[in-house]
């Protein structure tokens, strides 16, 4: 399988957002009284839940889609992904009429599997672990000869996510900090190059999948081997290229728990009226545990995606 060269520059994610004009959308930006209160901070949620597929890892894969020459795009797109980067790479591919193969581990939720098949990919089912994954992704690649577009290493994935750290700063220009989850480390890593010389970039994590937090403190990329969180988007082990771009810009990792996680998406829905996944709300959790570090702070959080089971 032939990934892209691990580059990515502010130059490409302004190209990303040029290309994806008309594709995906610019989400709103929503506040609430009361959480502001509960924070001491003036809180801004950037709603990637309410984007195409219902969450943000659309825009890095339209951006790599729409990257393809017409030669590899005959070929189709494979990858694996817990959900969200496949539903999002089977409506990428689905929007230039491509076939697309998509690997799921057998613990990802019903939803997103769902999600995947409504736009017509191939799912492919495989154990949890990212050697099994690997596995099984080569051996779709080798029988479609399908294009690996990689849900979260990639230069062009890294440039697509980062498109929502400039529609963040083009909404609220005067923030002091940008809270994202981290699993793989896309969008941490694109949200940092976009707004580079502006607030603070914080990644979110839950301390049941902590690989991120102990790769940055420890100066060393850490590998996840199939972590419990209910936050089922960060289960990933952080990529290559996204720790070499945390280590040198992110302001800090902050862990919080599953308790934590499931509290915030209780008050996100409370507040705001918005169902997000347990991915998404680790931001609002994040706030809220680490109150010295946030306090009088006007605070940028993404809130990733909204497909989660109703049993949350």
């Amino acid at each position: 399988m032939v990934q892209q060269a691990f580059t990515v520059t502010l130059a490409d994610i302004l190209r990303a957002q040029q290309r994806l004009v008309g594709g995906v959308l610019d989400t709103p930006v929503l506040r609430s009284a009361t959480l502001d209160l509960l924070a001491g901070a003036e809180l801004f949620f950037k709603c990637e839940h309410q984007q195409v597929t219902g969450s943000f890892k659309a825009r890095g894969a339209l951006n790599a889609v729409l990257s393809l020459t017409e030669a590899q795009a005959r070929q189709g797109v494979a990858t694996h992904s817990s959900g969200n980067h496949g539903a999002a790479l089977a409506w990428a591919a689905a929007s230039r009429g491509l076939p697309a193969y998509i690997v799921v581990p057998e613990n990802a939720a019903i939803v997103k599997k769902r999600n995947i098949s409504r736009y017509g990919a191939e799912i492919i089912e495989c154990e949890s672990t990212l050697p099994a994954r690997e596995a099984a992704l080569a051996a779709v690649v080798a029988r479609t000869g399908a294009n690996f577009i990689p849900p979260y290493d990639d230069a062009r994935i890294i440039a697509g996510q980062g498109t929502t750290g400039l529609e963040v700063m083009a909404a609220v220009p005067d923030l002091d900090d940008i809270v994202t989850p981290v699993g793989g480390g896309g969008l941490l890593a694109g949200t940092l190059l976009a707004v580079a010389d502006g607030p603070q970039v914080y990644g979110a994590e839950p301390a049941m999948a902590d690989d991120a937090y102990r790769s940055f403190t420890s100066g060393v990329r850490v590998l996840s081997h199939t972590p419990k969180t209910m936050a089922d988007g960060l289960r990933t082990t952080l990529g290559a290229l996204n720790f070499e771009i945390i280590q040198g810009h992110c302001a800090g990792i902050l862990l919080v728990s599953e308790a934590e996680i499931l509290a915030a998406m209780r008050l996100i829905w409370e507040a705001l009226q918005q169902v997000v996944e347990p991915s998404s709300a680790v931001t609002l959790a994040a706030v809220l545990r680490y109150p010295e570090q946030f306090n009088n702070r006007r605070i940028g959080l993404i809130l990733t995606g909204g497909n989660c089971d109703s049993s949350f």
